[in-house]
């Protein structure tokens, strides 16, 4: 395990070392930042690189792990209830504890004034991705293409453009973008290919991806829904 760990911590110093460096580079050569903010700056930063390996490790660990099981023993239960409803479930919660979301909730809740609750926007944001995933799990399940759904949902926001308040469609964009973050990502490609290995007839390469690209797209149409119906 420490091991996995300090290969993780190699790996995310090479991918956010140049992004300290310029920053450093900026705040000394232009900004002529005070030596304690620069301590600031490159204490934080040995936060964020430990606080990353720490959870890409406990990713491949834990998460990976039990949402391939959970992918692969829903269908094997042979009850389309259980898929739909565990699906359905697994993407809301996971969807809740996604830090990205969490973030966005909390600047529009600022920026608002209040006027975007954020726990009115992260319900609507899980709701909308346990729904879309739901979706995503049944076409592996059923085997109808994957472009029909990109196709339709795509439909549905060109459809309610128009119609959305200016404000909120901004949002909805951003929600989408936020919503495959760290913690998601993995989890629903875990499923999808959890889901695809059990089935006959059905590639985990071919069948099994695809969901992270509707857990996407769901809260663009979710969050536009809201606007078009309550504002």
């Amino acid at each position: 395990m420490l091991q996995e760990i300090r290969e993780e911590v190699i790996g995310v110093v090479q991918a956010v070392l140049p992004i300290i460096l310029i920053i450093v580079i900026l705040e000394v050569g232009v900004l002529r930042a005070a030596p304690s903010d620069l301590l600031l700056f490159l204490l934080g930063s040995g936060m964020v690189v430990l606080g990353i390996a720490l959870f890409l490790s406990g990713v491949k660990a834990g998460l990976l792990p039990i949402g391939d099981a959970i992918g692969s023993e829903l269908p094997a239960r042979g009850s389309l209830a259980l898929v739909i409803g565990g699906t359905f479930f697994f993407g809301l919660l996971t969807t809740i504890a996604e830090p990205n979301i969490r973030i966005l909730a909390g600047m529009l809740d600022t920026a608002s004034g209040g006027g975007i609750p954020s726990g009115s926007l992260i319900l609507v944001i899980a709701v909308s991705v346990g729904f879309i995933v739901t979706i995503g799990v049944l076409r592996i399940i059923f085997g109808f293409p994957l472009a029909y759904l990109f196709a339709a949902g795509y439909g549905i926001v060109l459809l309610l453009a128009p119609f959305t308040p200016l404000d909120l469609l901004a949002v909805a964009v951003d929600a989408g973008g936020v919503t495959t973050g760290l913690l998601v990502i993995p989890v629903i490609l875990a499923l999808g290919t959890g889901v695809s290995s059990v089935l006959a007839g059905r590639s985990a390469l071919t069948d099994g991806f695809g969901l992270v690209g509707l857990a996407a797209l769901g809260p663009v149409i979710g969050v536009m829904l809201v606007g078009v119906i309550y504002l």
